[in-house]
């Protein structure tokens, strides 16, 4: 956990398919800690084809069938099903002109959110920003996007700093 947090997690990404990655792997942690995802990571790369959109959205009953039955991952079809609607969703946005980085930055003009926490304490489960976002991911067809599952997802890829303020990775990220 150590690591993720030190090198991975709250930077900022601009990457489609690195932003679905993480969007799933958030999907997928939806009622568990986030240790049992990371313990899982590697698999769920290999299990999803390295997150690579065309292939996950043409995953059909045959593969969800396979991803069942591998314990290597989240075991759970309906987090599989969302898996595979939401790069749908994305593959048609990106077919419309609007890639899912800058869907997603829109939302807060292309610049961070500095959450200036002192405390984890001071950290929300959920904020008004994750409730739009939610709510506009629902009306465009992505699953399994509540506002708790987006919070989590807005932190992981940057768009949230919510690095504690004496944080080491408070001050590196707040520069970029």
């Amino acid at each position: 956990m150590q690591k993720y947090h030190d090198t991975v997690w709250g930077v900022p990404e601009y990457d489609d398919q690195r932003l679905f990655r993480k969007l799933v792997l958030d999907m997928n942690q939806a009622g568990l800690s986030w240790q049992t995802i990371l313990n899982k990571m590697e698999n769920f790369d290999q299990a999803y084809e390295q997150f690579v959109l065309e292939k996950v959205a043409a995953f059909d009953e045959a593969k969800v069938e396979s991803l069942m039955q591998d314990a290597g991952i989240i075991r759970n079809r309906r987090k599989i099903e969302a898996a595979i609607n939401n790069a749908q969703k994305v593959l048609e946005m990106q077919a419309s002109g609007l890639s899912f980085s800058d869907y997603l930055w829109g939302f807060v003009d292309h610049q961070v959110i500095d959450g200036k926490r002192i405390s984890m304490a001071d950290v929300p489960a959920k904020t008004e920003l994750s409730d739009v976002i939610a709510k506009d991911l629902k009306k465009r067809g992505f699953k399994f996007v509540g506002s708790t599952t987006i919070y989590a997802f807005l932190q992981a890829v940057g768009i949230v700093n919510d690095h504690k303020i004496d944080c080491f990775r408070y001050e590196e990220l707040s520069k970029k």
